[in-house]
C-alpha cells in the first residue's frame, strides 16, 4: 500500500452530529452558575464533567480513569493490547462566561469516534486513547496547559504554590478535590507510548467562514510573547500644566499602542498584537495620568518572525518613551515557542479532508492549544472545524450540527485510515 492511499473503511458510519451536539449540550449544564458557563480548573464542576465524561467513555468502550492532575483518560486496545497509540483530546475547562464548543467539540468527537469504532468491533494495529485536559484555559491559577504539562512531564512544581483569586493555593485545591500533589508525576507519559497526538477544535476565528469550508488543516500553532509595560511619568493639574510640559504617561501609552496595531496591519506574515489591559494612575478625571501599565501579546506562525517583530516593537516602544520624557518599564511575562505540526502527520490529515469531499485548506492557529506541550513527547497535528462568526470565547461561540458531523467524518477516517511514522 502506498503512503497516500486511502484503506476503505466499510460501510459508512451513522452520522455522529446529533450525538456531539447533544453531549455538547450535557457539558454545559456543568457550570458555576447557569447564567454564565464556568467550569475551572478543581472544582466541583469540573469533577462533576470527569463523572460524566468517564461515563461516555466507559460507553464507548475504552477503559477509563481520571489521572494524577485531574485529566479523564480513555483507552482504547489495538488488535493486542498494550500496543502504542494514536492519541485524541482537547480540554473541558472554560474561560469564565464561556461558549460550549471551545475544547469539549475535540474531546466529544474522539469520543464519539471510538465509539463508532467498538460498536462495529474494529479493532486497529495500535491502541487509541482520548484524554481530557483538566487545565488548559489557566483561568484558576494563571498558568495555562497544566494538564497537558502533567501528561508531557513537563509540569512545573512551583505551579503548585500558585494561588487562586480566593488565596487557595494549587496544592490544597488538589487535595480538597481528591488528589495527590506529590504525585502529579504519576501522569506523566513517554514518547515510546505515543504514535502521535491529533486534535479536533473549532476555529476561534473567520477563515474557514470566509472560505465556506466546513473543515481546515492546520499548519502551526504560533508561538506568543506577553509583555508587561509601565511608562512612568508626572501627574499634575489637568487645567494649570501647559501642553508643551506635560509629561502624559496616558498620551505615550495611546501613541504606543496605535503604533503597535499600524505594525502588525502591515505585515504579511501572519503577525497579530494585542493590547489587552490598560490601567492609567491615578485615574482622575482632572489629573493628567501619570503612571500608566499595559500588557502586550504578540503571536506570529514561525519563532524568529515573531522574536524579529518584538525586538521591533520593542524599540519603537523604547523611541516614544524617551522622546516623551518618561520611564519605562516592559517584562517578559508569558514565552510559548511555535509548534508547527509533523508533515507526515498533517499529510495524513489532509488525505482524510479530502477523502470526505471537502477541499484541503491550510492556516494557521493562532490561539494555543495542547499540543504546544504534546510537542515535547509526540509528533502533533490539529484539525479544525468552523465555528459561527469567527466568535469564541463568548457565550455566542456556536458550530452548525453539519460541521459537527463533517469533523467527525474527517476525523473518524483519519484514524482508521492512520498510519505510524516509519522508524
Amino acid at each position: 500500500m502506498s503512503k497516500t492511499e486511502v484503506v476503505s473503511s466499510g460501510p459508512k458510519p451513522a452520522a455522529l452530529g446529533d450525538e456531539i451536539v447533544g453531549r455538547i449540550n450535557q457539558l454545559a449544564a456543568i457550570s458555576e452558575t447557569p447564567e454564565h458557563l464556568a467550569r475551572i480548573f478543581l472544582s466541583p464542576e469540573h469533577r462533576a464533567a470527569a463523572d460524566l465524561i468517564l461515563s461516555w467513555m466507559r460507553e464507548a468502550g475504552m477503559a477509563a480513569h481520571l489521572d494524577a492532575i485531574g485529566n479523564v483518560c480513555g483507552r482504547y486496545e489495538g488488535d493486542r493490547p498494550g500496543l502504542p497509540c494514536l492519541m485524541l483530546g482537547s480540554h473541558y475547562d472554560t474561560v469564565r462566561d464561556a461558549g460550549k464548543w471551545d475544547g469539549p467539540l475535540g474531546l466529544i468527537t474522539a469520543i464519539s469516534c471510538v465509539a463508532d469504532l467498538n460498536k462495529r468491533g474494529r479493532r486497529l494495529p495500535f491502541a487509541v486513547e482520548v484524554v481530557g485536559f483538566a487545565d488548559e484555559e489557566g483561568v484558576r491559577f494563571a498558568s495555562t496547559l497544566l494538564g497537558s504539562r502533567a501528561l508531557a512531564g513537563t509540569f512545573v512544581e512551583s505551579a503548585l504554590n500558585s494561588r487562586d483569586h480566593a488565596g487557595i493555593s494549587m496544592r490544597d485545591a488538589m487535595v480538597t478535590f481528591g488528589l495527590d500533589p506529590e504525585h502529579i508525576g504519576a501522569a506523566a507519559r513517554t514518547r515510546r507510548e505515543l504514535h502521535a497526538y491529533v486534535e479536533l477544535h473549532i476555529e476561534q476565528g473567520p477563515v474557514l467562514e470566509e472560505n465556506n469550508l466546513p473543515v481546515g488543516v492546520v499548519t502551526a500553532i504560533a508561538g506568543a510573547t506577553r509583555l508587561a509595560a509601565k511608562l512612568t511619568g508626572m501627574a499634575g493639574h489637568a487645567g494649570t500644566v501647559p501642553m508643551a510640559f506635560r509629561r502624559d504617561a496616558l498620551a505615550g501609552a495611546a501613541e504606543c499602542i496605535c503604533m503597535v496595531e499600524e505594525f502588525c496591519k502591515t505585515d504579511a506574515a501572519g503577525l497579530v498584537g494585542t493590547v489587552g489591559y490598560i490601567d492609567a494612575m491615578p485615574g482622575a478625571t482632572n489629573v493628567i495620568p501619570g503612571l500608566v501599565s499595559f500588557t502586550l501579546d504578540i503571536r506570529a506562525p514561525s519563532d524568529p518572525h515573531r522574536k524579529m517583530a518584538l525586538a521591533d516593537i520593542v524599540r519603537r516602544i523604547e523611541a516614544t518613551a524617551k522622546r516623551r520624557n518618561l520611564a519605562l518599564q516592559l517584562d517578559v511575562t508569558h514565552e510559548n515557542r511555535t509548534v508547527p505540526c509533523a508533515p507526515w502527520l498533517k499529510a495524513q490529515v489532509a488525505d482524510a479532508v479530502a477523502a470526505e469531499g471537502f477541499g484541503v485548506f491550510e492556516l494557521p492557529s493562532g490561539a494555543g492549544h495542547d499540543g504546544m506541550a504534546m510537542i515535547d513527547i509526540s509528533d502533533v497535528a490539529m484539525l479544525f472545524v468552523r465555528c459561527r462568526g469567527g466568535i469564541s470565547h463568548n457565550p455566542a461561540e456556536h458550530v452548525e450540527l453539519a460541521d459537527a458531523d463533517a469533523g467527525a467524518r474527517v476525523l473518524l477516517r483519519l484514524v482508521e485510515n492512520f498510519r505510524p511514522r516509519e522508524a
